[in-house]
């Protein structure tokens, strides 16, 4: 309460100075209690009528002795600035006190008021009020208004305001709107701890959703809370929010609170339920759990019941235009808070279908069979290439770019030093001496290395045209020839494509979509089932999760379902996929997850010209600094670490429900450092970001031209030398129809559909500290300095490497 207002609406008011009783000694008869900011109590007479003021500690008006000269300068200020008036005609209840820990000792705020001044107080003016100011945001996104009455109830440690329905002239809460309103106490609150935000019907209108991005409160001190939401409220329901200031458990010792963060955990574990969708494969979000909650739950994650049944087997059908199966009911409908917005769903309807309309009226989809010539391929998509696409289909066939791919293409960490070759490759010097030349041998290569052509490896790596051979079996032998290009330029055109098919199927399954999307979606449940909003390790990762659950879930309702797209353009089919995933992931390690300990095991640290691995680590090592500014300020000691049980409970169940609690594969089940943290979340923010724009973003560059990715093979591979022809070639590619749909595919997921937010880009403020704000500045200052030195580096470059450019990184796999 401003300084002395209290005094404004008093026409004579005598003040008496008294060392009174204690409040049990007061009558209560007629007694009327006044919250001001001064500790003082006692008692007198007005009107013939006992009244107590009693000044609690957690109130902050002044209360004391002022002359008429003063009396009328106070009353001057609140006439310059009635919007300051906080007198009512009716009194509010009085603030009821909060339940405390016993091991909790209450702040300053609420000390209890020793023996001080009286006030006397005429029994027919209203009590004192303390103002809230209340700044309520709401989201810029379609529907993200509401017409549902909206109402809130502050919580402090000294007590909780009545329930104040938030209502102005007009409409309150449109799409992007910021609405100031009041909520008027009869005493200060203390410190405040929570803030309910009750959603109910208005009138006649159905119910409706509502996006709250947050809410600002402003005490009479002028002291301001923020309290984040940024989730959308569905139904009628009542959602909980805290400070925006970060706390682990530990740092929580009040009932109410840790009991907040429980009941918060459970609505969410009852919402996000893991599923098994294959064995071997990590879990999954079991979308039928959306429907079954239910509508009126007093949380922010309340679902609407949809007519579907989700396990009706004749959900997954055709439909018109689309040539597989989808799987309908899992599309249908999704947890608001997971599903894209209506402004990216438009995106990528609009990127879609005049695309597929395209190549549907030229009559591409429908026919089948062979093409009819390699120039036929170039102009499938004659309206959506690019400077990359242009230099695929002019290089395709050379040596050097086959080999560049493996460095710089979509799948860039497929190559490994050797100190000999494989057992199952049978190479003799005799073989190889007309490429390497008299002056050397195999085993010299293999020990020192050599430069050939334009990429050199350091000593004892050897690259796939290193070897410059290729064995299209695992037991080489008559009917299983070894590739040279020495042979026909067919024979040798066919081999380098059946081994871009191979990179093909374990680049979309796993490097892609297993290493990628799957182990994003483990990451981004168990932080919802196992983080409450207001845990710094939550509103570190939250970002990097947007959109992962909805995406995953169109994935496998179009491409991984019973007869989806992968039945249809792949030669291993759904069941290939399912076996080649599984083997995968049983030998996906911790090593291969983090880059920089990867790229040493690898023996690729030296290999010039490596642009995934230069600008990578230094992604990485931005991530890196931000993450270790991040957990140095929650967990100062290794002790902060080990007693967070959330934060265990999290990568445990990352342990259990990702990677299926496999030992051998090196992830942790329990962190026990600072340090261990800032590495698995550093390795976890990279994979959801900059890997997965390593491997997603060029798809269509370097796929769009089928013969350099072919999805699948129709002929077997050749069982003897000199019998390739261009028409056994074409016949060996994908169809016409097939090629086209793999060709659709790779378009939609390398083009970011709208509502985009680049790598460090925060739009929604989850941190409202000083601390995490330097850093999240700091961190995107050195994403500004990368991506200034990767367009210096690509100038000079004659195929520019974009793919880690940060303003072209999604923040979450979100596509």
């Amino acid at each position: 309460m401003p300084r002395g207002a209290f005094r404004c609406y008093v026409p004579a008011l005598y003040f008496v100075f008294l060392t009174g009783p204690t409040p049990e000694r007061r009558l209560r008869s007629g007694a009327l209690d006044i919250y001001l900011g001064e500790p003082a109590r006692g008692t007198g007479c007005v009107g013939d009528k006992q009244t107590s003021i009693r000044v609690q500690g957690c109130g902050r008006g002044e209360g004391a002795r002022a002359s008429s000269r003063e009396f009328r300068r106070e009353r001057e200020k609140a006439q310059e600035h009635p919007g300051e008036s906080w007198a009512l005609s009716q009194p509010y209840p009085t603030p009821q006190p909060l339940g405390l820990h016993p091991e909790a000792h209450p702040g300053p705020t609420c000390r209890s008021p020793p023996p001080g001044r009286l006030l006397l107080w005429p029994h027919f003016l209203p009590p004192i009020m303390a103002v809230y100011r209340l700044c309520v945001t709401t989201g810029p996104y379609l529907k993200a208004g509401t017409l549902d009455n909206i109402s809130v109830t502050l919580v402090g440690t000294c007590g909780e305001s009545p329930k104040q329905r938030l209502d102005r002239m007009g409409r309150d809460f449109a799409p992007g709107s910021v609405q100031k309103y009041k909520v008027r106490c009869s005493a200060e609150l203390g410190e405040l701890l929570l803030l309910r935000v009750h959603k109910e019907r208005y009138a006649f209108f159905r119910k409706d959703s509502w996006y709250c991005s947050r809410i600002c409160v402003t005490e009479p001190d002028g002291t301001v809370s923020h309290f984040p939401c940024y989730q959308w409220i569905e139904g009628y329901c009542t959602v909980e929010l805290r400070p925006g200031t970060a706390r682990t458990v530990c740092q929580d010792s009040l009932p109410l609170l840790l009991d907040h963060r429980t009941r918060e955990l459970q609505a969410r574990q009852e919402c996000y339920r893991w599923k098994i969708y294959a064995p071997g494969f990590p879990r999954i979000v079991d979308v039928s759990s959306f429907q079954e909650m239910e509508s009126d739950k007093k949380f922010a994650l309340t679902k609407t019941t949809t007519c579907v049944d989700q396990d009706d087997s004749s959900g997954n059908r055709y439909l018109p235009g689309f040539p597989m199966k989808i799987d309908i009911p899992s599309l249908l409908y999704m947890e608001p808070n997971i599903r894209y917005s209506a402004t990216k769903t438009a995106s990528l309807l609009f990127n879609a279908i005049p695309a597929s309309l395209g190549m549907k009226l030229r009559g591409l989809l429908d026919r089948k069979g062979s093409w009819k010539k390699l120039d036929d391929m170039r102009n499938i998509f004659w309206c959506h290439k690019t400077f990359t696409t242009k230099y695929v289909t002019e290089h395709w066939r050379e040596d050097h770019f086959f080999g560049y791919q493996y460095l710089n293409g979509v799948n860039p960490i497929m190559l490994h030093c050797i100190s000999s070759l494989p057992s199952k490759l049978p190479v003799t010097n005799d073989m190889v001496a007309p490429l390497l030349g008299q002056s050397t041998c195999l085993q010299t290569e293999l020990e020192v290395g050599k430069d050939l052509g334009r990429y050199r490896n350091g000593p004892g790596c050897i690259s796939p045209m290193d070897l410059i051979l290729w064995a299209l079996s695992q037991t080489p032998g008559p009917d299983s020839p070894i590739f040279l290009p020495t042979d026909s330029d067919w024979d040798w055109l066919l081999a380098k494509t059946w081994v871009r098919n191979s990179e093909f199927l374990v680049h979309e399954n796993n490097t892609h979509f297993l290493c990628t999307h799957l182990l994003c979606e483990a990451f981004a449940m168990a932080t919802l089932r196992q983080l409450p909003l207001c845990h710094p390790i939550y509103k570190l990762l939250l970002p990097h999760t947007r959109y992962t659950l909805q995406v995953n879930t169109i994935a496998r309702a179009t491409l991984l379902n019973p007869e989806g797209l992968v039945d249809q353009v792949t030669s291993i089919g759904r069941q290939g996929l399912l076996y080649l995933m599984s083997t995968g992931l049983a030998h996906f390690t911790y090593t291969n997850f983090c880059l920089p300990d990867s790229l040493r095991a690898r023996g690729v640290l030296a290999i010039p010209n490596y642009y995934y691995r230069d600008d990578g680590l230094k992604i990485w090592a931005a991530i890196e600094s931000f993450v270790s500014e991040i957990v140095g300020y929650y967990y100062p000691s290794d002790a902060s670490v080990q007693q967070d049980s959330e934060l265990q409970a999290w990568v445990g169940e990352i342990f259990a429900q990702a990677f299926l609690g496999r030992e051998s594969s090196g992830f942790p089940s329990r962190l026990c450092t600072p340090g261990e943290l800032v590495k698995f979340l550093t390795a976890i923010i990279f994979n959801c970001s900059a890997q997965h724009a390593a491997v997603n973003s060029g798809q269509h560059d370097f796929g769009a031209y089928i013969p350099n990715a072919p999805s699948s093979m129709r002929q077997p591979p050749p069982q003897a030398k000199g019998t390739t022809t261009l028409k056994t070639y074409l016949d060996t590619l994908p169809e016409v129809n097939v090629s086209c749909n793999n060709l659709l595919l790779f378009w939609l997921v390398s083009q970011e559909p709208k509502d985009q937010r680049p790598l460090g880009t925060y739009p929604d403020e989850h941190f409202t500290e000083e601390a995490p704000r330097r850093s999240i500045a700091a961190f995107q200052s050195r994403l500004a300095q990368i991506s200034r030195d990767i367009r210096e580096r690509n100038q000079g470059l004659e195929l520019p490497y974009t793919y880690l450019d940060p303003p072209l990184i999604e923040n979450s796999v979100s596509i």
